[in-house]
């Protein structure tokens, strides 16, 4: 073989050696890319599953139901002290307390029933004890009405202390009023029935006398400026009302309310702010012909009633104010227990729920506001004789006919959850009627709360709606403009400056919109509304009169530069639009818009408003819309558009017929990724709208957006409470529409792809 010719082969083989180990690397390289991009993919969704999932797992406690279980059973301690009239327990749930017919108070051993302590109570000789009554099961006061006319009242109390790291509960037993009895009834006569309420500066006592009399008695304190003493001022009045038939009474803490209630039905509220001239505030019948009270109790805060009745029914009454501010007691709801009559009802000391139990031993545990059943069961045989729910609401003890005394726990963590107390009009406490409210904590454990979602899914869905409101025209005509008729050399440079807008962050956003915006529309109100009609009107009539200008002039401006034209336009109506403003409030509005639309047509103005969310906002879409869909456009094939152009279609029809429809896939997922950004914003809306969480369909109302929402509250929420989970909720209500609307989205721009894709 020649020389020549084997130099040749070798480095024929030499290239073919160097190409074959280039395309292996270079199929290398395209594996390790696809299976990285494979992987990407997958981590994406995998932490939008486990994103999920862990909502998921914080909000799922709120489904699970309550349940009880019964501990222990044992007899009444010291049962020869006499049978029980009142039935409490501590917070811990370690050490309870039984008063007794015979003055005795008995504290014990929850678990066991072991006696801890015996106190007997100062009553004095001769003297019988004809009545008894509680002062709030909150507050540890008990009062026994005696048959001289006078009252004991005392209250018991637990010292926490912890010796050699270990958990002690000392009880004792204290006299607010002092050791001697109080006198009620200044003639002397047993007190029947009987009622108490202490304060930090008034004290209030009311009675039925046995010769049928409804005494008052208010010692309010005095303290000296000059020393320690302490005295009290006395106040006695007689309240002018039949009593013969009046077997319940109740006092409301503010000291400011009597119930005063008949088994007939026949429920009279007395004003006693003034303790010296009681009035008669309300009368009516809670209860149908031929059914009769059976028991009566606040519910925790007092601002309500409840009443048990003989049908096993428990309602709850309260007294409301009308849009009038005309006052009436209505009945806000009602809970059918059982068939029997309900001889007990014992009210959470922490939340709106009691535990009431009928004469067969079924007990139940509802929430007044979520109007949910959290636990029904048969307890035990017979009639309770006393029943208690602890402080926490987590044991209960209940004494039977039998002096036996039954030990429950209690597990009902979330009772305020409902699906009604989260999405439907629920009727809250002082309220003149249902409503959606979203208020979910206060300084108080009286307090009810409101945990409404409806009305941030509203002002997250109507913030998104004016953002996009705004953001959409701007965006996609700018983007149409931008992408299909603008010249290069003038795009290189309006694309890149929108896109920089997309860089401003939204606090500083947010920032603008609440010290600056807010203030300036609502001072230029009018100004603004004028803009939608003066700036189109304006560039209309230059584009009329650029027609007739002389082709000399207008073949000077390059072709897609006219924009440059519109821009001192723009700016010069929207200059003329603020300046004729004033003029226009003074012609049609009586000098001010705002004023005229509250009067005229009942519309109210804040300051910081949907308005001034739906500019700013949409300040902050526009940026992202807009370059995805100026992309989508601008990368429509030339030879779709010169090819229509070829065949006689006008620059208008190519761009509705071809430009449009084949670019409407990237067109819809900008507005979708738009909307997906506006739902999730939170500073803008947070800084802009007042926070106000109200359904009001007027633009010129604040609003509350789910994400603001989770942005304030979470801070300051217990962790693990109703509230806690609430807020997980609401983030897992966004977390699932914005899904569901991304994956539509999906289905939609797929659809749109493949339909227009043979174009």
């Amino acid at each position: 073989m020649p020389e020549n010719q084997s130099s040749s082969s070798k480095s024929t083989l030499l290239q073919l050696s160097s190409s074959d180990a280039y395309q292996r690397w270079r199929l290398l390289k395209d594996k390790i890319v696809a299976h990285a991009v494979v992987f990407g993919g997958l981590s994406i969704i995998l932490a939008i599953v486990l994103i999920f999932f862990y909502l998921l797992y914080v909000v799922f406690p709120l489904l699970l139901p309550a349940h009880a279980e019964a501990v222990n059973q044992y007899s009444a301690p010291e049962q020869a002290l006499g049978k029980t009239v009142f039935l409490s327990m501590e917070e811990q749930n370690e050490v309870g307390v039984r008063f007794t017919d015979q003055a005795k108070v008995i504290f014990f051993n929850v678990a066991d029933g072991a006696t801890i302590r015996i106190d007997p109570l100062p009553i004095p000789e001769g003297v019988q004890i004809t009545s008894y009554a509680h002062g709030g099961v909150d507050k540890g006061v008990i009062a026994y009405g005696l048959s001289d006319g006078r009252a004991l009242v005392v209250k018991h109390a637990y010292k926490l202390s912890y010796p050699n790291d270990k958990r002690v509960i000392t009880p004792s037993i204290q006299y607010p009023l002092g050791q001697e009895p109080v006198v009620v009834d200044n003639l002397g006569q047993p007190l029947i029935k009987l009622a108490v309420k202490l304060g930090d500066k008034s004290n209030t006592l009311f009675a039925k006398t046995a010769d049928n009399r409804l005494v008052l008695t208010n010692l309010s304190k005095k303290e000296s400026l000059f020393d320690d003493e302490v005295s009290w001022e006395r106040i006695d009045s007689d309240i002018d009302l039949p009593s013969e038939n009046i077997e319940f009474v109740l006092m409301d803490k503010e000291q400011r309310n009597l119930y005063l209630a008949s088994r007939s039905g026949e429920l009279s509220v007395i004003d006693i702010t003034d303790k010296s001239k009681p009035t008669a505030a309300y009368k009516l019948n809670v209860t149908s012909q031929g059914i009769q009270i059976t028991s009566m109790e606040f519910l925790n805060g007092d601002i309500s009633v409840l009443i048990g009745d003989s049908t096993g029914l428990l309602s709850q009454w309260t007294i409301v104010r009308d849009k009038q501010n005309h006052y009436s007691v209505q009945k806000l709801r009602s809970f059918k227990v059982s068939d029997s009559p309900l001889v007990t009802i014992n009210p959470e000391q922490r939340r709106k729920g009691m535990l009431v139990a009928d004469t067969q031993g079924v007990i139940g545990i509802y929430n007044s506001t979520s109007e949910r059943e959290a636990i029904k069961e048969k307890a035990f045989n017979g009639k309770p004789i006393a029943v208690t729910l602890s402080p926490r609401a987590n044991a209960m003890l209940l004494e039977t006919e039998d002096a036996k005394i039954h030990f429950w726990t209690v597990e009902n963590e979330h009772p305020e959850v409902s699906w009604s107390s989260l999405w439907e009009k629920v009727w809250y406490e002082s309220y003149p009627e249902p409503d959606y409210i979203w208020q979910s904590s206060a300084a108080s454990n009286d307090f009810e709360p409101k945990m409404s979602l409806t009305p941030l899914v509203f002002g997250t869905l109507k913030a998104a709606f004016y953002s996009m409101l705004v953001a959409i025209p701007l965006a996609l005509f700018g983007a149409i403009y931008t992408g299909y008729f603008m010249a290069t050399g003038m795009r290189q440079y309006v694309k890149p400056g929108i896109e920089i807008m997309g860089a401003l962050p939204t606090v500083i956003l947010g920032f603008l919109a609440g010290l600056w915006l807010a203030p300036f529309v609502e001072k230029n109100l009018t100004g603004i509304f004028a803009m939608l009609f003066v700036v189109p009107v304006v560039v209309m009539l230059f584009a009329y009169c650029w027609q007739f200008m002389p082709k000399t002039i207008r073949n000077k401006l390059p072709e897609g530069w006219d924009a440059i034209l519109l821009l001192p336009v723009i700016v010069l109506s929207c200059w003329l639009a603020f300046v004729i403003s004033p003029g226009i409030d003074a012609l049609f509005f009586n000098g001010d818009l705002r004023i005229w639309m509250l009067k005229e047509l009942d519309i109210g103005y804040d300051q910081r408003n949907t308005l001034v969310v739906g500019l700013a906002m949409g300040f902050a879409v526009i940026p992202m819309v807009f370059s995805i869909a100026e992309d989508a456009i601008f990368s429509v094939p030339k030879h779709l558009t010169t090819g229509s152009l070829a065949l006689g279609a006008t620059p208008w029809q190519t761009l509705a017929k071809v430009v449009i429809l084949t670019a409407s896939p990237g067109i819809f997922s900008a507005v979708m990724i738009g909307l997906g950004r506006a739902v999730g914003e939170t500073m803008i809306v947070l800084m802009a709208t007042g926070n106000t969480p109200v359904m009001d369909l007027s633009i010129f109302q604040g609003l509350r957006t789910l994400s603001a929402n989770i942005a304030v509250e979470m801070p300051e929420a217990e962790v693990n409470s109703t509230h806690y989970r609430v807020l997980f909720l609401a983030a897992l209500v966004l977390f699932m529409f914005t899904f569901v609307v991304n994956s539509v989205a999906e289905l939609i721009r797929q659809n749109l792809r493949q339909k227009y894709s043979s174009l």
